[in-house]
């Protein structure tokens, strides 16, 4: 959203924005994606095909005729018969340092591997996973105890800065091919990575608690079963849960729930 708003702020032409469909939210209510939501408060023309690669999605772009497209986050591969639509290419902004976590969780794997340092990387989109020359790239400290959900507000914030700053250079920059010897990936995440044990120290369990926030979360055995931890601290080699949730229940203090096993 934020680079949606930040390119509609400074001018450019948006001829349409294409996001996924609305899904089953809250009570299995059909909820729009806020994307969609943006560009309606934007006035702006919005596509929701189910997959980007179907025909008639492809030539509802080209009917569009797009000089350039903008992929941020945006949930699928993209095939080659959309990448070859515009002339002048077509732009991803990607949350991290590339060449290190390609793919669909990097603001996640860069606090599961401990890094102090992510940032935004706009590359030029080729056929193979964020693989393409770098336009630019902006970097940022990831804070003591910030969350994935946290740092992904900020990165998107400095990502439609950058975008804004790259898009206006178009032209006169020219793309800085990766170093591909140091790619690491950062695979989509999946519900039994937030399965936790205390047998893993709480070193590790800090990030993984971090990292997994808002999805899939991570759960840990307690005196009352597995509880969702949502957040806590490292006290000298113990990790101390903060906040937790009971299913059936909303979060609360984990010394309210947990009593003295918090």
């Amino acid at each position: 959203m934020p680079s949606l708003k930040a390119l509609h702020a400074a001018g450019h032409d948006i001829r349409l924005v294409i996001t996924q469909p609305d899904r089953p939210g809250h009570r299995m209510k059909l909820t729009p994606p806020p994307v969609k939501v943006a560009a309606a408060e934007l006035g702006l023309e919005v596509y929701q095909p189910e997959r980007i690669r179907d025909s008639e999605a492809v030539e509802r772009l080209r009917a569009v005729a797009p000089e350039l497209i903008v992929v941020v986050a945006y949930g699928q591969i993209i095939p080659r018969s959309v990448l070859a639509v515009p002339p002048r290419g077509d732009l991803n902004v990607h949350a991290s340092l590339l060449p290190r976590h390609r793919g669909a969780s990097p603001v996640a794997h860069a606090i599961l591997s401990g890094d102090s340092k992510t940032g935004v990387t706009i590359m030029l989109m080729d056929e193979q996973l964020d693989h393409g020359p770098i336009l630019a790239i902006r970097q940022v400290a990831i804070e003591p105890g910030e969350d994935a959900a946290a740092l992904k507000r900020r990165l998107a914030e400095v990502g439609a800065s950058l975008l804004v700053d790259t898009m206006n250079e178009l032209g006169t920059i020219d793309g800085v091919e990766q170093d591909h010897s140091r790619a690491t990936l950062a695979p989509r995440l999946k519900r039994e990575d937030g399965e936790l044990d205390w047998s893993l120290g709480a070193d590790e369990i800090d990030r993984r608690v971090r990292a997994l926030q808002p999805w899939p979360g991570v759960t840990l055995p307690t005196a009352r079963g597995r509880v969702k931890v949502l957040s806590g601290h490292i006290e000298g080699d113990r990790y101390v849960l903060d906040m937790v949730q009971v299913p059936g229940r909303k979060p609360a203090p984990a010394a309210q729930v947990l009593g003295g096993d918090a």
